[in-house]
């Protein structure tokens, strides 16, 4: 036992050790091509047959061992490897490319070891995730997986709307890059903050292709092959995308996610094509973002709970209801046997004359300047974010002239929505080429707004427009569960950018990787046509 196990199954309250644990660290494992792969394997020290946990990763194997050592205890096998090209594994990191081929490999070789007893688990959170379900077809007969924060198609992630998530990527390739080589200054510069300033500055370079070089440094081979083959590129993609995989033999699946994480909506698509396929999967949404410690927590106690139940058959703990979301503003956790929890009670507001947001449709029109060269900054939010993700006092960005703001009558009764709101938007601009972020926020009695739910639309000259010129789009913003207490007003926020988190549109039809030039753009709201829809529940 180590201080750190001994750690977490004090926080987590885990169920109590059952054993003690032997590591045999440094693994090589050979692939077909060629290459190794370093590899862990804890082993619980008692007699008898132990069911197996599976995590593939990008992100060095040491910050996993305590909660490898935990899994461990209780009286699972637990194999850890890292991902080819990252930590000391041969190769060179492509993103997601070869961790099909690379995990059907490891999953032949804990086959023929002499203590895998045909049961596995696989387990993680976001690229781990992915990694589960590169090879989820191909798991034996009992097995279990628990999914978190990720999904099976990750193009509507990188180009959510046909822009360019740039936050992410700029992170992400600090965050692969710094654990390879400097793995201790990387979780520093995670709390200190460094990584979104490092982002921000490498945001504000043109041409994009080049942003790598201030990120990190130098020239990342993965980030220059994306810009020039990746977008816009069918066969690219399809490659990388396992949905396919999800079908009736698929193993039971816990889904696990936050209001405020990025690939939320992806994953509840993967949760959602698992229901039609006649399955019962586990959801759990807490209000998280993607790296919030609460989800990491929590993820281990219920992955805990979640593996004993599938693959020892002890449903002690596990909760009889399927779903369990936290519902923001109410600060409850409800369950239900399904997700959205029946038909709701949808109810439209629309923007109105003097910034308001009224139950009936007005007319007139408001008006805003975006300019690329001074985007519209992104504030909280579902982004890749050490800090700063969340919901957070919204003042800043709508004190802006580049940013509407609607806001509605204070409520005498609560509103509670679960799922996705929708936007109906009526507009035209000066430039074919444009993009609109639209926010709903909740302001409390003291006027601070705070950001529950949002979206993006990318408008092209392919988009089919009025006689007028102008553009009616309809789009979601992403899933939520929230209560508007009374008392309290909704505010929606229409702009025309989030910086860094989407790329910024420049208004030229320029590659985005080697595009330079930028052009102002003058955008026209209209109040008829223009509005949200909530989908209400009573509780």
């Amino acid at each position: 036992m180590s201080l750190s196990s001994l750690y977490l199954a004090w926080v987590e309250d885990l169920p109590p050790r059952l054993n003690g644990v032997t590591r045999t660290r440094g693994i090589a494992l050979t692939m077909p091509d060629g290459v190794t792969l370093k590899t862990d394997h804890y082993a619980p020290d008692t007699a008898g047959s132990h069911p197996t946990i599976l995590m593939r990763l990008p992100y060095g194997r040491r910050g996993f061992a305590p909660i490898a050592e935990a899994y461990a205890e209780r009286g699972f096998h637990v194999v850890i490897q890292a991902c080819r090209g990252t930590e000391k594994s041969g190769g060179e990191f492509d993103p997601f490319t070869n961790e099909r081929s690379d995990g059907l490999a490891t999953l032949e070789w804990i086959k023929a070891q002499p203590w895998f007893d045909g049961r596995i688990g696989l387990t993680g959170p976001s690229y781990l995730g992915y990694a589960q379900w590169a090879i989820s077809d191909a798991l034996p007969a009992v097995a279990a997986m628990a999914t978190k924060v990720t999904t099976t198609n990750f193009r509507p992630v990188v180009f959510p709307s046909g822009a360019f998530h740039l936050n992410l990527w700029l992170s992400w390739v600090q965050v692969i890059e710094g654990l390879r080589d400097r793995p201790l200054a990387t979780a520093a510069r995670m709390f200190s903050g460094d990584i979104e300033r490092r982002t921000d500055r490498a945001a504000a370079i043109l041409p994009l292709v080049e942003a790598d070089k201030e990120a990190v440094g130098h020239k990342v081979p993965f980030w220059r092959y994306w810009f020039e083959h990746a977008i816009g590129n069918d066969a690219f993609w399809a490659a990388l995308d396992h949905s396919h995989r999800l079908s009736e033999t698929t193993p039971p699946v816990h889904f696990i996610s936050g209001w405020y994480d990025f690939m939320l909506d992806p994953l509840l698509a993967d949760y959602q094509l698992l229901i039609e396929l006649g399955h019962q999967p586990y959801l759990t949404v807490g209000t998280w973002f993607h790296v919030a410690e609460e989800l990491q927590r929590d993820n281990l106690r219920e992955t805990l709970l979640w593996m004993r139940a599938k693959l020892l058959g002890d449903e002690t703990g596990l909760r009889r209801r399927p779903v369990r979301i936290h519902i923001s503003g109410l600060e409850e956790w409800h369950e239900f046997d399904r997700y959205p929890p029946g038909p709701p009670n949808p109810v439209t507001w629309h923007i109105g004359p003097g910034s308001t947001l009224t139950a009936r449709p007005g007319a007139g029109s408001d008006s805003y300047h975006y300019d690329p060269a001074d985007p519209t900054p992104n504030l909280g939010g579902a982004i890749f974010a050490f800090t700063g993700a969340g919901a957070v006092d919204n003042a800043p960005l709508e004190a802006r002239d580049d940013v509407l703001v609607y806001t509605g009558a204070v409520l005498t009764s609560p509103i509670t929505i679960i799922g996705q709101c929708r936007i109906a938007l009526h507009a035209r601009a000066s430039l074919r080429h444009s993009d609109f972020f639209v926010r709903l926020n909740d302001v409390d009695p003291d006027g601070r707004s705070v950001n529950i739910c949002d979206g993006l639309v990318r408008v092209t000259p392919e988009t089919p427009t009025e006689p007028d010129g102008s553009w009616r789009l309809a789009f979601p913003l992403h899933a939520t569960a929230h209560s508007f207490r009374a008392g309290h007003r909704l505010r929606l926020m229409i702009a025309s950018g989030a910086h860094p988190r989407y790329a910024r549109n420049l208004g030229t039809d320029e590659p985005v990787g080697t595009a330079t030039q930028m052009v102002a753009n003058d955008v026209e709201v209209f109040h008829e046509g223009t509005g949200v829809i909530v989908p209400g529940y009573s509780l």
